[in-house]
């Protein structure tokens, strides 16, 4: 199997995680709600990202019945620049997933009522913070992102990072 095939492979494999991530993201997102938890992950850049993978893999398969040499360009571009996009997203991602996973050990965490034991730990969910008693209301209210199965993330960008790295060694005439 050439090694465009296995890009190919592993950029439809990016592209169904990352539109399984979409369409929770598209179920959870409600713009009436966002005044009580913002999105980390800027519509417009969320667009702009799915635009251009989509895109590059179109690019890269029609390559795959002309083989022209621009065709390769576009591919890589789209390819750099939604890897770019998603690495920015996949940065602030990572405070809501820290945010969210905390909040829900303590959650379940039993109230410490002992005097002068350490309190248990409070969260701030998108700029808001909550007390230990209404932690159970700020789980169920947050960034759509919240939601976002860390084991999809990160077969995501797995399958994202190899498929640049095969674009790349493709584009610079590596043959395998």
């Amino acid at each position: 199997m050439s090694l465009s095939i296995v890009a190919l492979i592993t950029w439809c494999m990016a592209a169904a995680c990352g539109l399984y991530l979409v369409a929770i993201w598209l179920i959870e997102y409600d713009k009436d709600y966002q005044s009580a938890a913002r999105t980390r992950l800027p519509p417009l850049v969320l667009a702009a990202h799915v635009t251009c993978a989509g895109g590059g893999l179109i690019a890269w398969a029609v390559w795959f019945v002309w083989y022209t040499n621009t065709l390769v360009w576009v591919a890589l571009l789209a390819l750099l620049l939604a890897a770019t996009l998603g690495s920015f997203m996949a940065i602030r991602w990572v405070g809501v997933y820290r945010e969210y996973r905390a909040l829900r050990r303590a959650a379940e965490q039993p109230e410490v009522s002992q005097p002068g034991a350490a309190s248990p730990p409070t969260g701030r969910l998108s700029g808001g913070s909550t007390s230990v008693a209404t932690l159970a209301r700020p789980i169920a209210i947050g960034p759509p992102e919240r939601n976002f199965p860390l084991a999809v993330v990160i077969a995501h960008g797995v399958f994202a990072v190899a498929t640049l790295t095969m674009v790349l060694l493709i584009f610079f005439g590596v043959r395998v």
